[in-house]
């Protein structure tokens, strides 16, 4: 049973648990997908229905964003542990290497991708990287193509939200890939183009501060953060 927060379904996974998961769902005919929604993106799917249906359609919601876990707890409904798309993709990687599997990488500039599939090679010792494409493609057909071509059993879609997330439950199955996971700017950390922030502020949950310290340009998209405390008060009232 999913944890709703503000009209999206959040799984109650610890880490091991979700891995877990992503690993069965591996080994289970068609093709399945992984969304990572923080606040900004629960806050994009309480005005968008079309991206609340895809988000919630996805086989696994892990809650990315610390605000995500605050506005369970206050609603009432605590979940167990927060999910970093960043940190669940690590983990599933070295699961993915023990066993074999193989992953195709799809997003951020040009050259990133290739930039990463070479430092996640390196880190990951057995996990097969099988193709990489970069984000600025104008067409799906010749991707998906390729993707299926490449036998990639997992795709690391990073297209940026909710783009991701409708480019997976559209092309899921045409990929042949078993499992699709949205993870936003993942590859540009990967690739070392982008620092994560220090970890301090990830245990402390303040990722979102350290970025737009970085980043001030941000601050619009941050004051989603508040807005979103806003509207779970509101629904705490409500309940």
């Amino acid at each position: 049973m999913r944890i709703d927060v503000l009209g999206v379904g959040f799984d109650n996974f610890t880490m091991e648990q979700a891995v877990d998961r992503a690993m069965d769902l591996l080994e289970q005919p068609g093709s399945h997908y992984v969304v990572t929604p923080n606040p900004e993106i629960v806050e994009v799917c309480r005005r968008d229905a079309a991206a609340k249906a895809v988000v919630n359609g996805a086989d696994m919601v892990l809650p990315d964003g610390i605000g995500v876990m605050y506005g369970a707890k206050l609603l009432g409904t605590p979940l167990c542990q927060r999910l970093p798309g960043i940190e669940f993709a690590g983990a599933l990687m070295e699961a993915m290497a023990e066993r074999g599997k193989t992953l195709y990488l799809l997003g951020a500039k040009p050259g990133v991708a290739e930039q990463a599939a070479d430092k996640l090679g390196r880190r990951y010792p057995g996990l097969r990287i099988v193709g990489t494409t970069d984000g600025y493609f104008q067409e799906d057909a010749p991707v998906v193509e390729k993707i299926r071509g490449s036998g990639a059993d997992v795709v690391f879609v990073c297209l940026g939200a909710p783009k991701q997330e409708f480019w997976m439950e559209k092309n899921g199955g045409g990929t042949g890939a078993h499992l699709l996971v949205g993870l936003g700017g993942c590859l540009d950390v990967f690739s070392g183009n982008t620092k994560r922030a220090p970890a301090i502020f990830c245990r402390l949950g303040l990722e979102w501060f350290y970025r737009l310290l970085r980043e001030p340009r941000r601050i619009g998209r941050m004051m989603k953060l508040p807005l979103f405390l806003v509207h779970v008060m509101e629904e705490r009232g409500k309940r």
